[in-house]
């Protein structure tokens, strides 16, 4: 006989009135005198199965009574709807078969630490609230392939050690790499994906991405996963249009397809569903010249009413500056062509003002900071050439990167997506360490 189940809990509906065998765990158990009720997860949902002692076996009934919190088994019976149920539908169970009986479970329904917690996350991702922000992350990713997959994107599978620092030096984790010296794992896929767009047109790579910045707050991780298009024959308008419309593509899909995660997480849903194409654009001039306005006025930040810190032109903004500009918006805002000085070596001058690059960064609302980051990229080899220079790189490293340039160089843009941040925001969580399996951060390293 197969171990599968014959059918699984979100497909219950399909099965009203007939026996079905259902696999799972645990989530909650019940007694009540000749009555015991048990909560069966199985990763799809959760479903009520009553064992009335009348109906079962002694030995059945004994079962039932013995079953720990996290107990593995096979509930078989019959699917009946029932009104009073969050589902709809109840099991009148019929056997049970017990596959392990779980030793007393560490995570209970009282309030534990973050500590504790993250020490067992490998048993905290079954909770209720985890198992919705993680089958979001899924749906997230999903819907970010598809939508590129939709619009002639190829994926194109980018190295995570590399030779050379696409982002800078100062942020890398080395490795030693045989007799070659040093390797370092990824900080971005970008310029070997510029490779595939040589290639195919329209690519984009995903995967994990490092960054080895000694940051702590709650929208940092050491180890995230990236999803970066990359588009030839393009520019810094084209790439805002397909950030707008891809973004929008994954909001109204979670919308549609995990609207019980929300509702577990409580998420209210109003503002996502404002998330329509054209998403509003501000220049970083302009949003300079807000934030210095707000300070004079002295308007406070969440999540504390901080004070708005003050800035001068060319310099990048921080966490409050990005919460005080998206808040200036229902939507997700556009802040672009920032100064040359705070951005990578690779990205475009704005024509007539060299001291300004063409990109842009999407900021969420609510207070969830850059959920993009992109740019035109500098197609013209001999200012390639000058740039990597002037951000004292070694020319050498990157010749292959500049040779895209010299073989059939056009305009082309690109950008990132962290799949965190953006899960983050959709689900309305607070921190970013609950919007992965198994964060790395600067403390974090086990499980």
């Amino acid at each position: 006989m197969s171990l599968l189940p014959s059918t699984y809990v979100v497909d219950i509906a399909d099965s009203v009135g007939e026996t079905v065998r259902l696999a799972g765990w645990v989530y909650h158990k019940t007694e009540k005198g000749k009555l015991v009720f048990i909560q069966l997860r199985d990763g799809t949902g959760v479903i009520q199965c009553v064992v009335f002692k009348k109906n079962v076996s002694e030995d059945v009934f004994e079962r039932a009574k013995q079953l720990t919190q996290e107990s593995s088994l096979y509930v078989t019976g019959t699917v009946r709807a029932d009104e009073r149920s969050a589902l709809g539908f109840e099991i009148d169970v019929s056997d049970i078969e017990v596959v392990d009986l779980a030793n007393e479970y560490p995570i209970t329904p009282k309030e534990h630490g973050t500590q504790f917690l993250m020490e067992h996350r490998h048993l905290w991702v079954r909770s209720s609230k985890q198992h919705a922000l993680l089958r979001i992350r899924a749906e997230v990713i999903a819907a970010a392939q598809e939508y590129l997959n939709s619009e002639h994107f190829v994926r194109y599978d980018t190295p995570l050690l590399t030779a050379t620092a696409a982002e800078g030096t100062t942020n890398l984790f080395a490795t030693d790499y045989f007799d070659l010296g040093k390797a370092y794992l990824a900080q971005t896929g970008q310029l070997y994906v510029e490779s595939g767009m040589s290639t195919f047109g329209r690519v984009y790579c995903f995967g994990p991405t490092f960054r080895a910045e000694k940051s702590k707050t709650r929208r940092h991780l050491t180890e995230f996963w990236m999803i970066e298009p990359e588009v030839a024959f393009a520019d810094q308008d084209d790439n805002m249009e397909l950030q707008e419309n891809f973004v929008a593509y994954i909001v109204q899909r979670v919308l549609d397809r995990c609207g019980e995660a929300l509702k577990v997480l409580e998420r209210d849903t109003a503002s996502l569903e404002q998330v329509v194409p054209p998403f509003p654009r501000m220049s970083y001039d302009e949003a300079v010249e807000r934030i210095q306005q707000a300070v004079r006025e002295g308007v406070t930040v969440p999540p504390e009413d901080q004070p708005l810190p003050s800035i001068e032109w060319g310099e990048d903004f921080g966490a409050p500056h990005e919460t005080f500009l998206a808040s200036l918006n229902q939507k997700p805002v556009f802040i672009y062509n920032y100064p040359t000085v705070v951005k990578a070596f690779y990205m475009q001058p704005a024509e007539g003002r060299p001291e300004v690059v063409r990109c842009a960064d999407l900021l969420a609302p609510e207070g969830y900071g850059e959920i993009i980051g992109g740019s035109q990229r500098i197609h013209d080899p001999q200012l390639l050439e000058q740039r990597i220079r002037e951000h004292g790189l070694n020319l050498e490293d990157y010749q292959w990167y500049v040779d895209l340039r010299r073989y059939g160089t056009v305009p082309h843009a690109g950008f990132g997506m962290g799949i965190e941040r953006c899960t983050a925001w959709i689900a309305g969580t607070h921190h970013i360490r609950e919007t992965i399996p198994f964060p790395r951060q600067l403390y974090r390293l086990y499980p």
